[in-house]
């Protein structure tokens, strides 16, 4: 018995074939430049105490930009997988985008309400950017090693083929 990998036939060529594979191929790294950008306001702002109005702003348009990549990820996993979230899959992935969200909308809630003090919601902010980055890091793993399933299932016999895959990967 064989494992079928990430993908089975039918769910690669809906992924090759939907739309929103190249959303999402797009989002992702528009994402984590945002993030990158508004760490550095962030951290500008707990280091000088300027720039405050440009740091908050960074951090909302982060939550909204990673908002609009969940919005368009649950519809690619409708169409690939036939679920809108928590596909077995990316399941562990989908958790931990929950968990990110909760923390960016956090901040969102606490500069809204004052609830917690201005260094607080700035903490908060790059406490939600690592588990970001931790989430992030999740999906270019699975990704990778779907690339890499997949370069092997193209030529399973062909031991030198694989292993000049996993060295260019690396």
């Amino acid at each position: 018995m064989t494992s079928i990998g990430l993908y089975t036939p039918e769910q690669r060529a809906r992924r090759d074939a939907t739309r929103w594979t190249l959303v999402q191929g797009i989002l992702a790294p528009l994402q984590f430049l945002v993030c990158i950008a508004s760490a550095g306001l962030v951290l500008r702002y707990l280091a000088s105490g300027e720039g405050l109005a440009i740091a908050n702003l960074s951090v909302l348009i982060k939550t909204g930009v990673l908002l609009v990549i969940m919005v368009t990820g649950s519809i690619w996993e409708k169409v690939v997988f036939d679920e809108w979230l928590f596909a077995k899959p990316f399941f562990w992935e989908d958790v931990v985008s929950m968990g990110v969200i909760a923390l960016h909308l956090a901040y969102v809630a606490a500069l809204f309400t004052d609830a917690l003090t201005v260094r607080g919601r700035m903490l908060l902010a790059l406490v939600a950017y690592g588990a970001y980055v931790l989430n992030a890091v999740q999906f270019v793993l699975k990704l990778r090693a779907a690339r890499l399933q997949e370069a092997t299932q193209r030529s399973p016999r062909s031991p030198s083929a694989s292993s000049s895959i996993v060295g260019a990967a690396v």
